[in-house]
């Protein structure tokens, strides 16, 4: 991949009722170049218009790829890699960074409401099944809709300069939670 690659990076942290979402533009050689900022309600089911918001706002054409942080930030506010890959025309890549045995539990556990349930687990069922992903000697865990699961790898891989979160969600993580800290 060429260095000057571009991948927007969108990830979140939470206190309160209000989620703050980062995006950071980061080049395939870790130069930062660009912010983003919005937020989402903790607990809503508004995390995929916030990501699609981000991307117009930023109104860039040269970014390449778009990297979310997991696929249910803001408890549970599920995000449609399919509506967001339609509305913003970008391959999308989620990236989760533990083993687990899926969300649908959680989600039930999670609310009381039958029909926020029902709602939650269509969105989340819809997705791309996770696929492991070796990284460094780390294994980080894939979902990708917009490029095949060896392009999605390779994307990963080459936004990753070490360790195994790719640069675009961490530099973005650390923005989300300075926010945090501000509020």
């Amino acid at each position: 991949m060429k260095s000057g690659a571009r991948a927007l990076g969108v990830a979140e942290s939470y206190r309160a009722e209000t989620s703050q979402f980062a995006g950071a533009v980061v080049r395939a050689s870790r130069v930062t170049d660009g912010f983003v900022f919005s937020t989402a309600t903790v607990g809503g089911s508004d995390a995929t218009e916030t990501v699609c918001a981000m991307v117009d706002r930023l109104d860039r054409e040269d970014i390449r790829y778009l990297l979310v942080a997991g696929i249910a930030p803001a408890w549970f506010n599920i995000l449609d890699l399919q509506q967001i890959h339609g509305h913003t025309d970008l391959p999308v890549v989620s990236v989760t960074f533990e083993s687990s045995p899926g969300l649908e539990g959680a989600i039930r556990e999670a609310f009381d409401n039958p029909d926020v349930v029902q709602d939650r687990l269509a969105t989340y069922r819809a997705q791309p099944e996770r696929r492991p992903v070796t990284v460094n000697d780390e294994t980080v865990y894939v979902r990708s809709v917009g490029l095949s699961d060896s392009a999605a790898a390779d994307v990963v891989r080459a936004f990753t300069p070490e360790g195994g979160r790719p640069e675009p969600l961490r530099v973005a993580r650390l923005a989300a939670r300075g926010l945090v800290e501000m509020a």
